[in-house]
């Protein structure tokens, strides 16, 4: 065999050893990204968000496209920020929220998650925004919400969000709704039947969420009806037998006794 093909041979060998060894690393290095998102994901579920929060952002570094990284991200930030001492700080962690949350749906316009994430952080920085803040975002929160309801309908937590929204129009002021049709020429909805309704179709999706029963109770309570009181404190008794099994359960079971409490 002629010399230079030998070389040429070992040379060849070289590269698929070497082309293997990559292969093997890359396989290796996204399988412990896969079980570091499953293990955030978990931890996430018990309610351990700033844990959670941690290796989301450090697996956005490696991958900052990747749709589970972004609106999971954008997710926490929302919850988190409520938790923050000031609201200069609370709106810092929701900006970035809805930063994380633009670029999920500007990337992903089919996936019903990151319009979901989006629509939560819109939802937070209006919170305790001033009345054109409030009514600019109502809007999109509404298109934000019910596009990811179209495009998975048995996604409970845009329907907390919708019920949220009714809520919150049905209260607007006179003069809140005359800027709201002075700005859009109205805006369709916003009453306390399709908030109640948005909450029970949360609560049929995932029954073991309390604060979809907090939610409710609150709307019955702000409709004020004949029965709406006893309603409120029936809807408040079912979200006390659901098991706690994370932080966040413990946080609703407490919010769920407390409005009761004071309804007795």
């Amino acid at each position: 065999i002629p010399a230079g093909r030998i070389t040429m041979n070992k040379t060849i060998i070289l590269l698929l050893l070497l082309l293997s060894v990559m292969c093997h690393t890359q396989a290796q290095d996204e399988k412990k990204e896969q079980q570091l998102y499953r293990y955030a994901v978990k931890l996430e579920q018990e309610g351990k968000n700033s844990e959670a929060l941690t290796i989301y952002k450090n697996l956005l570094r490696s991958d900052s496209s990747n749709i589970d990284y972004l609106w999971r991200t954008s997710f926490i930030y929302s919850k988190l920020g409520y938790d923050q001492p000031t609201e200069e700080q609370r709106q810092q962690w929701y900006k970035t929220a809805a930063y994380l949350g633009k670029k999920a749906v500007t990337q992903y316009p089919q996936n019903a998650n990151a319009h979901y994430a989006y629509a939560v952080s819109i939802g937070r920085m209006s919170e305790n925004a001033g009345n054109r803040t409030k009514i600019d975002n109502a809007k999109l929160i509404k298109s934000e919400a019910e596009l990811a309801i179209k495009l998975d309908p048995r996604l409970p937590g845009p329907y907390h969000i919708m019920g949220r929204w009714h809520r919150v129009v049905a209260a607007f002021s006179g003069f809140e709704r005359a800027m709201i049709k002075a700005i859009f020429g109205g805006m369709p909805g916003g009453s306390y039947e399709d908030s109640i309704r948005n909450f029970e179709k949360a609560i049929l999706l995932e029954p073991f969420n309390g604060i979809h029963y907090y939610e409710i109770a609150v709307s019955l309570l702000e409709r004020n009806q004949t029965t709406d009181k006893q309603l409120a404190k029936s809807w408040l008794q079912k979200a006390l037998n659901i098991p706690v099994k994370s932080t966040d359960d413990a946080e609703n079971k407490t919010k769920c006794e407390k409005l009761l409490k004071s309804l007795s």
